[in-house]
């Protein structure tokens, strides 16, 4: 994708976007990362028109733990405006680092030069906002010997054991001391090299090893590692950075540590996530959405299956259209996996469009066994969505574990508008959905989680014309 074009088109649909002044302090500014915010949505009519996304909620503020392995600046372009990228800023310049970010332009320019270890009152400042942290593990203990991270928040959809990183961190030459605020690491004699296989390609336990081991003395080998598109931006961003990482197949990657790393300038992949959530939308409600910035490459499970359900896609050089094919929504079975698979994320709101389908659809969830807690308020709101224990589709990990991991969706249904909460940030955005389907008005509360990963969505739910309104001033 030519990202000049792409900027020119994001940037036309953002035009009145109030700029935020730039963040150039060395100061922690106590945030409050706040969930409050209430939406009331008057749905039951197709939603048209155009948005844009930006950079990936996935992949950006790990980007930004990579630019604390040098002294040197490190600049990203791109970036969305979402409160994952926020906290990730705070958390550099609570340590020292300066941070300079244009919320309009979307440019980020970290300067790690003065970083400090991180504090017991800086940590407790970011415990239970972020599973992020974990990830500072490598470049502090390969800055200053030592690193201590609080203890992790993020969206409860299932068990996301440390234990994995943990261990990987003692292979790699770190010892470590549990206290009752967080993990106390030390390294006297650096990080070396060395050899991991994991159980299960995990996303987080492999961008763990890497950003460990880039600097580590040695060779690495991660076997059975993850290869997400998100995977691979890292990698390049690495690479730029003077990393030696090679790719082997059977997900395998192998790095040598180098001595030293230097900054650069990395444009931030589109949000898949994002671009899902929309077509989605655009089909669920029979209406047609331009997304801006979505790239097709990293969207071929979740097309293929949004075309088998019913949905249709035209690709433009600059982004993508979305709508409802003529003949309607459709039953598929789906199953969840690590990629080049349906991703996880993908699920909540391909769910709720399969609520408008006509027949019996199956979505099998093989990444975390608590991705299902969103169905009950779809029931609520008229979806017939049954949960079962069973593997209806291959045999997974949590098969006879007795985790509700398959769903059973019949329809199509007539959704009403309800009062619900949402509890964790895809299935947020699947509650969007569901008050835009939805005959009357849904009163969606605890809507500010939405906004650790989807940008401005108010404003873009004003560009699709969709009538709203929004209590409370956390979310924009």
């Amino acid at each position: 994708m030519d990202y000049g074009k792409y900027k020119l088109a994001y940037d036309a649909m953002h035009s009145e976007i109030t700029q935020k002044p730039m963040s150039n302090s060395t100061q922690m500014k106590p945030t409050k990362y706040s969930n409050n915010g209430t939406l009331i949505v008057e749905g039951g009519r197709p939603i048209s028109g155009r948005v844009a996304v930006r950079g990936a909620k996935n992949s950006v503020p790990k980007n930004m733990v990579a630019a604390l392995l040098t002294s040197e600046k490190t600049t990203f372009h791109n970036v969305a405006a979402i409160r994952d990228v926020s906290v990730m800023t705070d958390l550099i310049e609570a340590i020292g680092g300066l941070v300079k970010r244009d919320i309009v332009s979307g440019s980020i320019t970290v300067d790690p030069l003065n970083l400090s270890a991180m504090s017991r009152e800086t940590a407790a400042h970011f415990s239970g906002i972020s599973r992020i942290p974990i990830l500072l593990c490598g470049p502090l203990l390969h800055r200053f010997g030592e690193a201590f991270i609080p203890n992790l928040g993020g969206c409860a959809i299932g068990e996301r054991s440390i234990d994995f990183h943990l261990d990987a961190l003692r292979r790699f030459g770190a010892s470590l001391e549990e206290q009752p605020d967080g993990i106390l690491l030390h390294c006297k004699n650096g990080l070396h090299g060395t050899k991991i296989r994991l159980d299960f390609p995990s996303v987080g336990a492999t961008e763990q090893v890497i950003l460990t081991a880039v600097l580590a003395k040695g060779e690495t080998e991660l076997a059975n590692a993850a290869v997400e598109p998100e995977i691979m931006d890292l990698i390049a961003q690495l690479q730029k950075m003077g990393a030696q990482i090679m790719l082997d197949t059977d997900r395998v990657i192998r790095i040598v540590g180098v001595e030293r790393l230097r900054g650069c300038v990395h444009y931030a992949m589109p949000d898949r996530l994002e671009v899902a959530s929309w077509a989605c939308a655009a089909a669920a409600t029979n209406g047609k959405i331009f997304v801006a910035g979505a790239r097709h490459s990293d969207l071929f499970a979740f097309l293929n299956a949004y075309v088998r359900a019913g949905g249709e896609f035209e690709v433009e050089e600059t982004g993508i259209w979305f709508s409802r094919a003529h003949s309607g929504l459709k039953a598929v079975v789906v199953e969840t996996g690590v990629h080049p698979g349906f991703m996880t994320d993908w699920q909540q709101p391909f769910a709720t469009m399969l609520t408008q389908a006509d027949g019996v659809s199956i979505i099998h969830e093989t990444v975390y066994e608590g991705r299902f807690g969103y169905i009950n308020a779809l029931n609520t709101m008229g979806a017939n969505i049954t949960l079962r224990n069973d593997c209806l589709g291959s045999r997974c990990r949590f098969g006879r574990l007795n985790h509700a991991h398959s769903a059973i969706i019949s329809g199509a249904t007539q959704l009403v508008g309800a009062e619900i909460m949402v509890p964790d940030l895809r299935a947020g955005f699947s509650y969007v959905i569901a008050s835009l389907i939805a005959q009357g008005m849904s009163r969606i509360s605890n809507i500010g989680l939405i906004q650790r990963g989807y940008e401005f969505f108010t404003d873009k739910l004003s560009a699709l014309e969709v009538n709203f309104e929004l209590i409370g001033d956390d979310v924009k």
